[in-house]
Parts: C-alpha cells; structure tokens; sequence
C-alpha cells in the first residue's frame, strides 16, 4: 500500500511561512486582495476558486469575485482585467483558465499587470521561471507540485522524471522547476508514442493530462512518486487524472484527489497575494 502524500500539512508549513507578512501588512492597514475572474460555470473552476476564497477568508486575505457569462465578449473581459489592473487595493488577480472558446485566452493573460499576476501566467512571468531569474511569480499549481515534494522530502537530484501535460499552467513551468532541483525530465503529451514505457521507467509522475483517471496501472511501477494534478468529475466525485484505486497498490507514494495540490495550490496562491501586496506597499 503506497503513501498518500496529503496535501494539508504543506499547505499548513506555507501558511506559517507567510502569515508573519501577512499580518505586518494588516498592522500597516494594507489587506491583500485577491481578485478572482471567472467566465462561466465549469466545475473544476468552481472547486478552485471556492477552495481559494475560503482559505483567503481563513488566513485573512480578502477576496472580491468578478464573475463574466459563459458567453462574454472579449471587449467584457479585457475591460474587467484593465479595472482590476487599475485598483489599488487589489495586489492579485486570478484569471481562470481556460477560458470558453470565444475569448482569446493568450491576449486576456497579456493584459493582467504583471505585478498582479499572481498565478504565473503572463509572459512575463513565465520567462521568469523559464531563466531562473526570479521575476514575476511562478505558476501556483507547478509551484505546489514542487512544495509537496520537498516537504515530504523526495529528493529530485538524479531521479528521472515525467511530466504528463505540457500546458503553460503546469506541464512545462513544472518541467522548468523539476529540471532546477536536477531531475531527468521527460515530457509526455497526447501525441506520444508509447507512454507507458517511459513512464514506467520514471521514479517521480507529474500528471497534467486532464482526464479523469487516464493513467491506469499500465503506466506505473513500484517505488515511484506520483503527484496527481488533476480535477474531475466522473458520476458527481472529484477524481484525478490517475487511477488511485490502481495506483495505491503499486507505487511508493501519491498525492490524493481531493485532498493533495489542490489543497497546497491555494497557499501557494496565498503567498503570493501576500508577497505581491509587500511589494505594491514597499
């Protein structure tokens, strides 16, 4: 029976790592804020933005939501995304992705301030992790992947590592991070031939495949880390992209869906609207 690698205890050691900040910006009279956009009703928005707004509440950061129709224009958007960029008492903004089909989602995380951007989804951003050179913040979910492994203390020097998923929100910047802490990394996507073979090989998983419970025993193999990312829904229950019931009797150890980077990706979040509130405030 493999480990579960909760995500709790993480997201607990962050919260501590950020709250002395926290409360000297409060002492100063600043709250950090965060603002949350969201065009439309998809569920696994909906699951991270109400895990977001009760851990904001919980620790003391504010939350204000501008929520768009499913079918927004892009003109409705970019204007929403200029308003927050122009509040002063907003430090951070969270645009959900993706977003629906009609709206130009490179041109809508463009117009975000890069100072407010606080998941990492900017060019800006991005370049930041992709040169080591600090800026900007990385992307909260890749960020989280990365906190669980050192807190658990998995060491990534030497080990080989796949990463499933090359999106710019997880999938490549986790890439990046993995490849920083020393790890081999491959990264498989849906044009790979013969997955399972490399993964098999591989000592740490990052799935980001966006399919509930994609990946089945035949892509696992004992002594393995597996961090799952994924948030489905199959018949009304959360699920991840790998299957657990599989998975827990044959790798080493694996995070929980629910329950493991969801629940670490939000104090992640947290710290960097608190982070990002110093520096609007410095």
């Amino acid at each position: 029976m493999s480990t579960e690698l909760k995500g709790a205890p993480v997201a607990a050691a962050i919260n501590e790592r950020s709250q002395a900040e926290l409360q000297r910006l409060i002492a100063r009279g600043i709250t950090p804020t965060l603002a949350i956009v969201r065009a439309g009703e998809r569920e696994d928005d909906l699951a991270y933005e109400n895990g977001a707004v009760k851990r904001c509440e919980k620790v003391g950061v504010a939350v204000r939501r501008m929520v768009l129709p499913e079918d927004a224009s892009q003109d409705e958007l970019q204007k929403a995304i200029a308003e927050l960029n122009s509040e002063r008492s907003v430090h951070g903004v969270l645009l959900l992705m993706p977003l629906p089909k009609q709206l130009d989602g490179e041109a809508a995380r463009n117009a975000l301030s890069p100072e407010k951007d606080v998941d990492g989804i900017t060019d800006g951003s991005l370049a930041g992790v992709f040169t080591g050179s600090g800026r900007g913040f990385t992307p909260c979910t890749a960020q989280a992947c990365i906190e669980i492994l050192d807190h658990y203390g998995i060491d990534c020097k030497g080990k080989r590592a796949v990463v499933i998923g090359r999106s710019l929100v997880v999938g490549k910047p986790v890439s990046i991070l993995l490849m920083a802490k020393n790890a081999t990394v491959t990264v498989c996507h849906t044009k790979t031939v013969n997955m399972p073979s490399l993964t098999k090989s591989a000592e740490i998983i990052i799935a980001a495949a966006g399919k509930a419970k994609a990946i089945g025993a035949q892509y696992l193999s004992e002594n393995q880390t597996v961090i799952d990312v994924g948030i489905n829904f199959s018949e009304g229950a959360m699920c991840g992209d790998v299957d657990f019931e599989a998975a827990r009797n044959i790798v080493s150890a694996i995070t929980p869906v629910p329950g493991g980077v969801g629940t670490v990706t939000t104090s992640v979040l947290i710290s960097h609207v608190v982070e990002a509130a110093n520096r609007q405030n410095s």
